[in-house]
């Protein structure tokens, strides 16, 4: 860490008041890489898994393996879309026996591997997470846990009963930002925790893409946004305030993406004719043609030269071009959620659609100073010297993989626990990942019934 310039700091963050920049020296000030999580330590054998749903999520994870072969080779997947299973398949050399069109053909087969990943879509947890647990494997489990807090609790008795090692992919706390973060709590250079604020900007485009016309629109076929995306958030403040909630009250609803919100004219695709198609913020043509943002959930053709033509057939097609106004969708595009812990700590945090930007921002005000960051920058104001603090995530960690490091550092560590058959070395095991899944639960139960509800 380092000194910064004050008035800079007062400007940018009105942190009010302080009288000089002097560093902090109860803090540590080492580096971080994602891969060594903190140790150069590696498993004592390489590991083999499965991958059961070959979508974004399961290339991510696998990706590891194609980094880091001595330590992980995927030798099995199952993907019900032929291009996503052949492609997997190709890249991981994984021989046609071992490759399945749904999760359940797996477990046709004698146990082959140490591992299950499991990655199908949200509605498509529980059977696989069961499955695996029911013939031995250890397994990495994409969040949320599954769909209903009955279902989450089956998965961790069977958890339990075969003493198996299961990691849920909250990875932000594997990332060199959040343990910075987590680091600065416990030196005590805060004092006691206060009180948390904390924002997650979804980002326009990205809400439209993903919990409007994408795969997270409909809560029935998936989870609440604030169990499908914000269960991230959940966790990272129960893991940093380090103590149970014990009441929890939510507001939020579904605002803008409805028809009654369609501009005079919007047909029911952007390829329509649409009369505002040029200036709308949500134009498909313009996300998916002209910007050629997320192109990944088209499964394009190998052919770059094919590229545009296929883009454009999914747009007039798919569920990617429909007007946002005119969706299927149902999740709140706004909410917020605010928790009492054991000891008294508040915290608030807010989940918004409406930004032109995405990165986390949080406050964290304690007894003896206070913390503002934003997922680049952290700026650590002690009150008891009257100094102020920078540290920043480019110039004090190595990162080459997705959230901010923190896929590929859970994988490190997971791999880690699974050689050593020790859970303890995961920071998001299940039992830690059914204290945040219960806030968002009970956050809904707050929201539908308009009511503070005690855990």
């Amino acid at each position: 860490m380092k000194d910064i310039n004050r008035r800079e700091l007062i400007k940018k963050l009105g942190l009010g008041a302080l009288v000089s920049t002097v560093a902090c020296n109860n803090m540590k000030s080492h580096s971080y890489d994602e891969h060594d999580a903190f140790s150069k330590e590696v498993p004592s054998k390489k590991l083999t898994a499965i991958v059961l749903g070959a979508g974004n999520r399961g290339n991510v994870y696998g990706n590891y393996a194609v980094k880091f072969p001595e330590e992980l080779d995927i030798v099995g997947v199952a993907e019900p879309i032929p291009i996503r299973r052949e492609r997997f398949s190709k890249r991981h050399n994984i021989p046609e026996d071992k490759q399945f069109v749904t999760w359940e053909h797996v477990f046709d087969q004698a146990k082959f591997a140490d591992i299950i990943i499991v990655t199908t879509p949200d509605n498509l947890h529980y059977g696989p997470a069961m499955a695996a647990l029911s013939n031995d494997y250890d397994m990495l489990l994409e969040k949320p846990i599954a769909q209903q807090w009955q279902e989450c609790a089956d998965i961790l008795a069977l958890q339990k009963e075969k003493d198996a090692i299961v990691a849920v992919c909250h990875v932000l706390r594997y990332s060199p930002y959040y343990r910075k973060v987590k680091e600065v709590i416990e030196s005590g250079v805060l004092g006691k925790l206060i009180s948390v604020q904390h924002f997650e900007p979804i980002e326009h485009v990205h809400m439209s893409h993903s919990f409007v016309r994408g795969n997270w629109r409909v809560e029935k076929d998936t989870n609440p946004i604030i169990l499908a995306k914000s269960c991230h958030d959940l966790d990272i403040l129960r893991w940093w305030i380090d103590e149970p909630c014990e009441y929890v009250s939510s507001f939020g609803s579904l605002s803008w993406f409805k028809k009654e919100n369609a501009p005079e004219g919007a047909p029911l695709r952007c390829t329509d004719g649409c009369p505002i198609e040029s200036e709308c913020p949500y134009s498909a043509i313009q996300i998916y043609m002209r910007e050629k943002q997320r192109g990944y959930v088209f499964d394009l053709p190998d052919d770059p030269d094919k590229h545009d033509d296929a883009v454009m057939e999914f747009i007039k097609t798919g569920p990617y071009g429909r007007c946002v106004y005119h969706c299927d969708n149902d999740v709140n595009d706004h909410q917020v959620v605010s928790m009492q812990f054991k000891s008294g700590v508040t915290a608030n945090f807010n989940m918004e659609a409406f930004t032109a930007y995405h990165g986390r921002r949080t406050r964290i005000m304690g007894s003896m100073g206070c913390l503002v960051g934003d997922e680049a920058d952290l700026h650590i104001a002690n009150f008891r010297n009257d100094s102020l603090e920078h540290w920043n995530t480019k110039e004090n960690s190595k990162i080459s993989s997705g959230h901010g490091g923190g896929d590929w550092g859970l994988m490190k560590d997971f791999l880690l626990a699974v050689d050593k058959q020790d859970a303890s070395l995961l920071s998001s095991n299940l039992d830690a990942s059914m204290d945040s899944h219960q806030i968002g639960f009970m956050a809904e139960v707050s929201r539908k019934e308009k009511r503070m509800v005690k855990i």
